[in-house]
Parts: structure tokens; sequence; C-alpha cells
């Protein structure tokens, strides 16, 4: 079993704090929600996670397996079994994805050996069918002419792939479609085992209807507020977050 612990994180951008002493606490074989209104620092976290050095992280710890984190580079961060899932992926020209994908396979290899060819073949080749990619997508340069939602979805083939401990996926749901979100959902199911954890990151709840969600935290002003279980997100997609943000400001 492997934990991921946020403890009193403090965390700035260009000198101004986003996030204000954050607690969080999951381990695998679980689901996680974060959700909050717009600029509460729901992106700031997974970026400090995964070690966005653009982010200055001014207090607290994150550990992973007990162990802090702070001074890990991203690639260490990465190999220990970190992923994310960009809100905006970037585009790679001239690198197609399935080196791309054989590439950080092979980073992750602790015997040093080569991944092999056809096995990677095959299961890249039933991921893609799975999440209803296009067949010449191994072959395409990275993101690149890629719509928002093949974008997305290219994401969780990377997820699938790569196999992490932890996956934080950041509003991998944004701008798409109700089919391509449905789509998404079932990568999700695909890698979801109780040898990893997923960390959802999101606005929207549709992306919860599919999914067991086994906690829902809210995060209003740099700090999660409340958690509930499952239930939680429907309450919020009722009724929004003003009884929450009205907490945070009579506190």
């Amino acid at each position: 079993m492997s934990t991921l612990e946020v403890k009193n994180l403090h965390v700035s951008i260009e000198g101004k704090a986003i996030l204000k002493g954050l607690d969080l606490k999951m381990q695998t074989g679980e689901i996680h929600a974060i959700m909050g209104p717009n600029g509460t620092g729901k992106s700031t976290l997974s970026e400090a996670i995964m070690g966005n050095p653009a982010y200055t992280i001014t207090e607290g710890e994150i550990l992973l397996d007990g162990e802090n984190i702070l001074d890990w580079a991203v690639d260490e961060r990465a190999r220990a079994g970190l992923f994310l899932a960009m809100q905006y992926p970037a585009e790679v020209p001239g690198v197609t994805n399935s080196d791309f994908l054989r590439t950080a396979m092979q980073t992750r290899m602790e015997d040093g050996k080569d991944v092999p060819l056809f096995k990677f073949i095959r299961e890249l080749d039933k991921s893609v069918a799975k999440l209803e990619m296009r067949e010449d997508l191994p072959h395409r340069y990275l993101n690149e002419g890629f719509s928002g939602g093949e974008k997305k979805k290219n994401e969780i083939l990377q997820m699938l792939m790569l196999k992490p401990k932890l996956a934080i996926l950041d509003e991998t749901d944004s701008g798409l479609d109700v089919d391509a979100i449905r789509t998404v959902s079932k990568g999700i199911e695909m890698f979801k085992t109780d040898e990893n954890a997923v960390l959802i990151i999101t606005h929207s709840t549709k992306i919860l209807q599919a999914l067991k969600v086994d906690y829902v935290h809210i995060l209003v002003d740099g700090k999660i507020v409340f958690t509930g279980d499952a239930s939680l997100a429907k309450e919020i997609e009722e009724h929004g977050y003003e009884k929450f943000k009205a907490g945070v400001k009579n506190a």
C-alpha cells in the first residue's frame, strides 16, 4: 500500500499566496475528488505535488510513503509513481506518441531492460481502441494538431500505459462533450485497481457520476474546508459552493 500525504501546505506563485495550509491524505485503492470555485488553488495543488518550479512552497510537507519529496525533481517524482494529467497538455512536434510513451515506460523499468516491443504495441493498440481514439494515433506527433478532446484522452492513454501509483487528473473533463466524458470515465475505470489511487480535480460532477468516488473534498480559499462521500458532489451540483464560502468568511 502506498500513501500520499499533504501536510499544512502553503504555496505561492509570483509572491501571491494560493494554498494556505492545505491537508490531504490518500492511499492506494481510493478515488478522491477535489472540487471548489475558480481560483481557489485546485490546479496549484496538482502542480505543487508534481514539483513545478514556478510554484514556491513556503511551508508544509508532501510525503510519499512517509518520505518528504519536496526536494525531488519532477522526473524523480514521476519515476516514484506520481503522474499528472495536465489541464493544458503541451504539443511536442517531432516526437510521436508511441516513441514518447515507450521512452517514458523505459525510464521506469527498474532492471534497465527494454520494454518489449510487441507487448508494448499490443497494449497501446488495445488502449487506443477502448478510448475510441484514432488508429493512427501512435504515429502522430505528441498532441500536435489534436483537438481539445483528443489531448485529454491522450493524457488518459498515458496514464493507462505508465501505470502510476497515484494519478492526478487536473480538469481532464473540461471542454469535453458528454460522450468524451463517458470515454474518459471508462479509461479511469480501466486504470483503477487496489494498487493505485486517483485524484480527480474538477468543476463538474459529470465525470464523477460513472465512478465510485470514495471521498469528495471542497477547496475554498486555499484550504480543504469540508470532506464527504460521493453524495457531496450531488449537493454541490444542486446548491453550489455558497454554504462553504460562507463558512470560510465566518471562520
